[in-house]
Formats: structure tokens, sequence, C-alpha cells
């Protein structure tokens, strides 16, 4: 390619006030001299020539190809409905036909969800993938899409090209779909009282109305009819502290496009409003303050505490009622109010008569239906005043023998409490033997059921836990923890050993014997089954899609097993081991990607019309997929037909090499100004002598 370049050799305010005096100076000379004046003008505009400093540039230029950005959606919502089949014939059927245009090049770009709850980001991804693109190479951009966008520019001019956008719509235009939308859902309740959620179904192509189903925990604790399109109220009572998972569904309607949405969850925290504990004392001893200090240091624990001061062997035929300052509140407690308290303990508790029979039989029903129990054991567990010789022998989870061993011992954790939560990891218990201090006395005891965790002198049970239908009792077999409070011989763990135990008592989820957990951050999912047997096996996960699949534990520590997966859709998880059942939720309650779910072709229509480009559906009601026509136009304002879309082709090149050859400087500019010179002079000269001849 040939052109001519202009690199004055003065400033361009001097070169045109130059040109600017030639010009004036040869209008002059030809009105005084006439037409030989020309040739001074001549020499000139010689000068004014060589001071532009012309050049001509021969350029060797190499045609580039165009580049079209086809973005393609790859969204949650652009999994329903069978759009993922429909979008990837699509683009099957674009990377065949950019192929055969040989000055084109196409470049493929998948967008995904933004993060969070950012929605569909196809604009973001595009201006990602032009980073290196100028502008003027773009030639076109086809979206492959739902059409359900969320990053759409106000106008054409914030896009940064001006090349024509065509959006290809994925899905059909008959969709129906049945959708949870969540109004109100409150993040923390009080255990034992009811929260409200509001919710709304909506749908389109529907009935007007529909069944939902609450599960908590996976359990079904309701399910009524409501009319769709308008909000409802459901009450769900918070059963336990630490999370409770609460999923409401919507009957899935015929056809329609997804089921994922039809559910969604709540996640409550439980959140005890006090933890009311009763704690009966036997005969006074050191370790009674350690129990009192440990339950009012607690702010969350509402303690009631009597201590019955008369020792077994005192009979004196005085009255009951007469025996304290207080009278103590038997029938209140153990009767009436019973089932208030979340725990109830014996500490050094002898029977004296103080309680009847049918006291114990109220506690054993209330441990029966969910109550939990401590027995903190001293000598007289093993006499005749023993509780295990009462009623309440039917949930003890240990039988006396009779003896009592009074010699020093550090208590150890069993095998069983090495996998068991209250006392696993227990501070001083990793060395062998345990850096704790010692204690002096061991309660004689066969066990009847469930776990010991500890053991004292002489291996005998030490700490004894176990579940009774509902409810839970655990019975410590010596009465000298208080000697770790005390720092006997270096004091131990007592302030977390006995927090445990009591928090385990009242069925504190983190310290489950056999429990299944998700742990959610962001995408990532972690597990962790806790189980007192062996290996659980691997983990079942079911999908918000229905897609299942299994994931390998591995053991962390005793008893504790845990992996990890990275979620790919947006809903509920539900993971099984076994009868336990978990729950994660992935996203926000009302994801934008899950909200509206309808293949779209009007969001985009306005901003692709703004650079010439069009807006269609490649499917109707049946059949496969129709691509339009891909062609070139060069010219004119139409880039799009019924069955055709246009590209406007660059005329891009790169410059390989360049020659210049410069014009009107060195001796070729020297003699052309010294022959305009003697030129004007010998006309000058020739004209003067023909004056002088005439004058003669």
């Amino acid at each position: 390619m040939l052109t001519i370049s202009i690199s004055p050799l003065v400033p361009d305010w001097a070169l045109l006030a130059f040109a600017a005096a030639v010009l004036v100076l040869a209008v002059l000379a030809v009105i005084s001299r006439g037409g030989v004046a020309i040739l001074r003008v001549l020499a000139l505009a010689i000068v004014l020539v060589a001071l532009t400093n012309p050049s001509l540039v021969q350029e060797e230029r190499e045609r580039v190809k165009d580049i079209v950005a086809v973005v393609v959606d790859r969204s949650t919502s652009q999994t329903l409905g069978g759009r993922p089949e429909m979008t990837s014939e699509v683009r099957e059927q674009l990377e065949r036909r950019f192929a055969a245009m040989p000055d084109v090049e196409a470049r493929f770009v998948e967008a995904g969800d933004g993060e969070g709850d950012d929605g569909t980001r196809l604009f973001g991804a595009l201006g990602r993938a032009l980073a290196d693109v100028p502008p003027d190479r773009l030639a076109g951009v086809v979206m492959v899409t739902d059409g359900v966008v969320h990053d759409i520019p106000a106008s054409g001019a914030e896009l940064g090209f001006k090349a024509p956008l065509h959006a290809l719509v994925t899905g059909r235009p008959n969709e129906r779909d049945r959708r949870i939308a969540l109004i109100e859902a409150p993040r923390f309740g009080i255990v034992g009282k009811d929260q409200t959620i509001r919710a709304e179904v909506a749908e389109r192509g529907g009935t007007g109305s529909a069944e939902v189903t609450v599960r908590r925990d996976g359990q079904t604790v309701l399910r009524q009819q409501v009319r769709t399109g308008v909000p409802f109220s459901l009450s769900v009572r918070v059963e336990h502290g630490g999370p409770n998972v609460v999923e409401i569904e919507a009957e899935s309607l015929p056809g329609e496009l997804t089921e994922i949405n039809n559910r969604a969850v709540v996640t409550i925290e439980g959140i005890r409003e006090k933890l009311r504990v009763l704690l009966v004392s036997g005969e006074p001893h050191p370790g009674e303050r350690t129990w009192r200090n440990l339950l009012k240091s607690d702010a969350n624990v509402d303690l009631v505490h009597f201590t019955i001061l008369r020792p077994p062997e005192k009979q004196d035929g005085t009255p009951i009622n007469e025996l304290s300052l207080i009278a103590f509140p038997t029938r209140e407690l153990f009767q009436q109010k019973i089932k208030d308290f979340d725990l109830i303990i014996f500490d050094r508790y002898a029977n004296q008569s103080v309680l009847p029979s049918s006291y114990f039989d109220n506690i054993v029903r209330y441990v029966r239906e969910g109550g939990a129990l401590l027995i903190a054991a001293g000598p007289e567990f093993a006499g005749a005043g023993s509780l295990a010789h009462t009623r309440l022998a039917a949930v003890l989870p240990g039988e006396p023998d009779g003896r009592i061993v009074e010699s020093p011992f550090k208590a150890r954790v069993t095998e069983g409490g090495a996998h068991h939560p209250v006392t696993r990891d227990l501070p001083g218990g990793e060395a062998n033997p345990p850096s704790w201090g010692e204690w002096l006395r061991t309660i004689g005891a066969e066990t009847r059921r469930g776990t010991s965790v500890m053991s004292g002198a002489e291996e005998r049970p030490l700490l004894l836990l176990a579940r009774e239908d509902k409810g839970r009792v655990a019975l410590l077999l010596s009465d000298h923890a208080w000697l770790w409070a005390r720092g006997y011989q270096n004091g131990g763990p007592q302030v977390d050993l006995l927090r445990r135990l009591s928090h385990w008592l009242m069925k504190e989820p983190r310290l489950e014997e056999e429990a299944l957990r998700a742990n959610v951050a962001g995408r990532d999912i972690r597990v962790e089954r806790q189980t007192m047997g062996a290996d659980p096996g691997p983990v079942s996960i079911a999908s918000p899609s229905g897609k299942e699949r299994q994931i390998a534990l591995t053991e962390t520590k005793p008893g504790l097993f845990t992996g990890a997966f990275r979620a790919e859709e947006l809903g509920l998880y539900t993971l099984r081991s076994g009868d336990l059942v978990a729950f994660a939720s992935i996203g926000p309650a009302n994801p934008k990607e899950l909200a509206d779910v309808f293949s779209d072709t009007e969001r985009l229509r306005s901003i692709a019309e703004a650079t010439g480009g069009s807006v269609r559906r490649v499917a109707g009601e049946t059949g496969s997929p129709g691509v339009p026509r891909i062609q070139a136009v060069r010219s004119g304002g139409r880039l799009a037909g019924t069955d055709w879309i246009g590209i406007r082709p660059s005329e891009s090149a790169i410059v390989r090499g360049v020659s210049v050859v410069p014009l009107g400087l060195g001796l070729w500019g020297l003699a052309a100004l010294l022959g305009a010179v003697l030129v004007a002079w010998l006309a000058e000269g020739g004209r003067r002598f023909e004056r002088r001849r005439r004058a003669a």
C-alpha cells in the first residue's frame, strides 16, 4: 500500500504562517508583474513543499482474521428443561459455520454463575475474554443463553465496542414452573418455642393451589394446602439447640422446568433461653461447691440447689417439715414442675425417706420422656441408702458391688471414651499416664448398660453414660473430682469434663456420639461423621437436582471421620449415613438463578438492537434448535434477517514492513529550487532587455 507521509521540519504554526505569506506574495506578484511572477511563486512553493518534508511510504500489510466472540451461558438456569442439550447443539452448529469462514476467528467463552448470588454474568465474561482484542478488530458477538442475564449494560455505549450483538435464546415459549419463595425467615429461635416462617408458592401455568410439606431435620412436621401467589405463614417449633434445618417443599407441577426450586431451606439456630438445673446434695463434702461453682459460672444456667443436711444415722423422730429453715418443696419439684428442668443432679445423695417412691417413679418417667439425670456418687452409693436400691435403679447404667476402693489413681479415658465427644481430647489425656492429678476414691460398680468412658482404680468404671428411651443418664463413681479444682498434683480438666458431661446430658448437638454434620464454607462442604463404632463407610450425597454420589471419609481422630467435596449446584444437599441425615444449603435462600427460571427474549433486546444485532429463540415448541445463517455484511445498516445474522468485517491488517522515500530533500530539492530561481532571473532579465530595445 503506497501513501504520502508529511513530517514538517518546522512547527505547524510556522509552516501555516509561511504558507499564508506565500499566498499573499503570489497574489501581489501576479497583480503587479503579471504572468512572469508565477515563477517566483513556484520557487516559494518549492520552499514550502521542502519545509513540509514529504515522503512516499510503502507498507507491506498482512490481512488478519476478524474476531467473533461466542459467549455460551452455562449458569444454573441453563441446566433446566433440556437447555444443556440445546445449548451444546447450538454451539456445535456455530463452530461448524464459523470454521467455514476463513477470514473469521471464533472465540468461544463459557460463563457460569457469578460469585455469591450475582446471578448470570455474561458481559463480565465477555469483557475478560476480549481484553487482548482491539475494539476495531471485533466483527460481532453471539450469546447462547436463556436470556436470564443479570449484568446487562444500561446502554450500547457502555459495551466498549461497535460490533453487532446477537442473542440466541434457548428454552421453549410454553414453559411452566412452580417455586417456593421465602418472605420472612428467622435465623434464631428459643428452644421449645415456635417460630413463624412466611413464604409464598409462585407458579406459571399451574393449578392455583399446592400442598406444602414442612420437615424439620428430615422429619415431616406439617402438611397443608395453600393458594399459589398468596403469602402464607408456618409455625415451626425449635426442638433443640444448634442448627434446626427446616425444609419447605411444594408439590411438583406436572411438566415443570425443575423441582429444585420447589424446596426452600431455613436454618434456625436453636438457643436455650435458660438451662434449668436442679442440684440436690446429700452429705456436705468439698465437691459440693465444685458443682455449684461450675453451674453458677454459666450465665445460661438457672440453678436450683438444695442440700439435705440430716445424716441417715440421725433418726430422732423430728418431722420432715421441721428439718430446715425453708421447707424442701419436694412435691413442687418432683411432681408439679419436674418437666421444667433440663437436668437433675444428685450429688452424694442417700435415700433418707425424704423422697417417697412415687417421686422416684416421676424421675424415671421424666428421664424416659427426654430428661437428663446425673448421679455423682460417694460412699453412700455402696450402702443401704443407695439410690440403686430405689425405683431409680430402672434407669441407672451401673449397679454398686458394695466395694469402696480407697487408693490413689489417675483417671484414664477408656477405648470407648476415646471415641466419645465428652472425653475425647480432654487436656492432658493424650499422655500415658495422663498428665493430670490423682483421685483418691472409687466406688465399685458393675456396668449394666451404656458406655464406660473413664476408668478408675483397678480399671473399674469411673464414668458411665447411657441413653434411656428419649433421655440420658450419667453415673460418676467418685466424689473426688474436686481435687482437680483445688489443684491437687497440678489439678486437671474438671471444668472441661463436667461441662461437657452436663451439656451432653442436655443434648448439646456437638456432643452426640452418633452424628452426621455438614459445615458449609462458600461452595465447599466439609462432612463430619461421629461414631462410637468402626468405620461408618461412605456418605451418600443427593444434590438439589437429585443426582447421587458417595464420598469416602478418613478417620482424623478416634471416632471422628471427615471428608469434603465442592458443590456444583445451588440449593439443598442431603447427606445420609445409615439412619443419620444432615443437610447443607448452598447459596442464598432465594437464589437469582432459581428465582426466575423462564427463558426470556426481552431482557437482551434493547442492548442487542442498539448495536444493530438481534434476539431470537432457537427452538419453537418442538423440534431441534434452528441456528440462523451467518454472513458478513460490508455495507448497509441491516445486520439481521429472518433466517440470518450478520457480522461486520473490520478489514484489519498487520503491517509487516515499511519503506520510506523522502521527496523534495537533498540535491533534488536544491536543484529544483535553484532551477526555479534561475528561470525566474532569466525571465526577468529577458523582460528588461525587451523593454530597453523597444525604448531605443
